[in-house]
């Protein structure tokens, strides 16, 4: 299984009207900025004090800025028994830049 999907991916998916969280692990200044319609604010720091927040039944997309911290908390909730997590790759400088260049950049 693949622990990471793509922005056009990701927005296929989202098109097609699939059930998804969207796990926005970056910091609040960093949500304000810029987001995703619809993401659930987890700050990766947090993360391990709030899983009682997330719903293991459903698939989870976490993304940050450019992907890295949002990998690890793929495999952190990976580790923890939740079995359909995604990472987006390039995060959501990447969505701004392939899929919707609304979303600011920073």
């Amino acid at each position: 299984m693949s622990y990471s999907i793509g922005v056009k991916e990701l927005k296929a998916r989202l098109d097609k009207g699939d059930k998804l969280v969207l796990l926005d692990v970056r910091e609040p200044w960093e949500h304000a900025l810029a987001k995703l319609d619809g993401s659930v604010l987890i700050p990766l720091g947090t993360l391990p004090h709030s899983l009682a927040k997330l719903d293991k039944n459903t698939e989870i997309i976490a993304y940050c800025h450019h992907g890295m911290r949002s990998a690890d908390a793929t495999g952190f909730l990976v580790q923890q028994g939740f079995p359909n997590v995604k990472n987006l790759v390039g995060g959501i400088d990447a969505w701004s830049t392939q899929v919707d260049g609304s979303v600011p950049r920073y």
